[in-house]
């Protein structure tokens, strides 16, 4: 099963692989031509009626397999508004190869002729995936009439009006959707197709494994900021850290911002908290009494986690005695979100806590949490996966590969170099995770932090080669976050 969002983020990352739309609308389009040969014989009388988009580009290119059969093609619209580059190519090759076709500009137009009581089969390639409301002109009126033919009807990807991810109306009970016979879908079943009473077709369009086994830019779809939206509610980070060291927790604060956490605030102890707060006037430094964060503080940290999305528990914290008690008691305490980091990490096995978890391990540090590692990648992988399973924790374990896991699905991640090696790139990766904890679910911000946090140390050892600092990292992230 694979849901209406992770499916576009898949094709995404396969296009970045290499492997063109164009070619999967042609593999596309072919299984939808294999669907009606399957319920009609040659020379049968086939109507596909076609959005403007790349579902109906996929019924475009299926017209171009049917030459053995009476086939007409309805575009939803006029040509010149077909919106995609590779559907307008479809259509200007059906026309070229004068194959009948027919635009309806509105609803009052629409005469779908064949697809009336004569039509043996009627391909439904309004709308795809995605789409939200009620069905609108002249798809309203399209799903209408081919709901009252006696065709055979085959719907590409999931019938128009029809929510794939739950088989529900899009414009909710009762609200105009058609009613398909047959739906041809594409690369995994969708999870509401099974609701309908309807065969489902799940057709191998040739996307890669790799493009839903490793991280990529489709990962990064619906990430952008609400136009509508207010401070804070792009999310606020709590950064707990510093003592031994003021770079870390300065640098998870900094890269927290740059990955588009509205506010951070950082608890640190107050010998190094003037330090901190030096480094940058966009954070908000909250001095701790004392040169260690320790059991004393444990009340005045969880009150400001009280007022956070995410709470990023560990950089420059130390290996102090007293350190190890204050995460112990925090965690135990602690119902929000975390992650988890550098020291604060080795407390995590022996802690029973309601907090929801991101730990950001090295492989050493997940061999001293109780892990096993392998040098074979998919061994690691699936010792990775369990070992989050037995934590009940996400887990985004650094190497030259990352290997994320929430103990079901595991999530590979190649972006990065060894430049990456230099001390503080891990607190800037934990902050990165943090702000995107804040506005998606866990799983998803430790893939999509490796992948982008990766992305700004490649482009920082392309410009300062084997020169690379962690400093380098936060002011690059925005431009790594976009999904080019």
């Amino acid at each position: 099963m694979i849901t209406t969002d992770r499916m576009a983020a898949v094709d995404a990352n396969a296009a970045a692989l290499g492997v063109p739309r164009k070619q999967l609308m042609e593999s596309s389009g072919n299984a939808v031509a294999r669907e009606v040969r399957a319920v009609a014989d040659p020379g049968a009388t086939v109507a596909l009626v076609c959005g403007r988009g790349n579902n109906g580009g996929d019924a475009l290119v299926a017209a171009r397999f049917l030459d053995a059969y009476d086939v007409t093609v309805h575009l939803l619209g006029r040509p010149e508004t077909i919106r995609t580059d590779i559907a307008r190519e479809n259509w200007d090759a059906l026309r070229n190869a004068e194959v009948p076709t027919e635009a309806a500009t509105d609803s009052m137009a629409l005469d779908l002729g064949g697809a009336g009581d004569d039509a043996d089969v009627i391909v439904d390639a309004m709308l795809g995936s995605g789409v939200s409301g009620a069905l609108r002109e002249p798809e309203r009126t399209a799903a209408e009439a081919i709901n009252a033919s006696d065709a055979t009807v085959v719907a590409v990807d999931v019938p128009s009006g029809i929510d794939a991810d739950t088989g529900d109306p899009t414009g909710g009970p009762g609200s105009v959707a058609v009613n398909a016979d047959r739906v041809v879908t594409f690369h995994d079943e969708k999870p509401g197709l099974g609701a309908l009473d309807a065969a489902v077709t799940v057709a191998d369009i040739g996307i890669p494994a790799a493009a839903e086994r490793y991280t990529g830019p489709g990962d990064l779809l619906g990430l952008g900021r609400d136009p509508d939206s207010h401070k804070g509610e792009n999310g606020e980070v709590l950064v707990v850290g510093g003592g031994p060291y003021a770079g870390a927790p300065t640098l998870s604060a900094l890269a927290a911002l740059r990955a588009g956490a509205d506010l951070v605030r950082v608890a640190c102890p107050e010998s190094v908290a003037s330090e901190v707060q030096g480094f940058s006037p966009d954070l908000i430094v909250r001095a701790l009494p004392g040169d260690r964060v320790g059991p004393s503080h444990a009340e005045r940290i969880a009150s400001l986690a009280v007022g956070s999305d995410v709470v990023v528990l560990g950089p420059g914290l130390g290996d102090d005695d007293g350190t190890e008690a204050f995460v112990r008691e925090f965690l135990t305490g602690y119902g929000g979100r975390a992650v988890v980091d550098a020291d604060a990490l080795r407390v995590v096995p022996e802690v029973d806590t309601d907090a929801d978890l991101i730990c950001t391990p090295h492989q050493g540090e997940l061999v001293d949490m109780g892990g096993e590692t392998a040098t074979d990648p998919d061994e690691r992988a699936e010792l990775v996966r369990e070992f989050a399973a037995d934590l009940g924790h996400a887990l985004l374990v650094k190497g030259a590969v990352d290997v994320i896991s929430d103990g079901d699905d595991v999530r590979l991640n190649r972006t990065g170099n060894p430049g990456m090696t230099v001390g503080g790139t891990g607190d800037a990766l934990a902050g990165t995770v943090g702000a995107l904890a804040a506005v998606t679910d866990p799983f998803r911000a430790a893939a999509v932090g490796a992948y982008v946090v990766g992305r700004a140390g490649d482009a920082a050892a392309d410009a300062n080669g084997t020169g690379l600092v962690a400093t380098d990292l936060p002011d690059r992230l925005p431009e790594a976050m976009r999904n080019e």
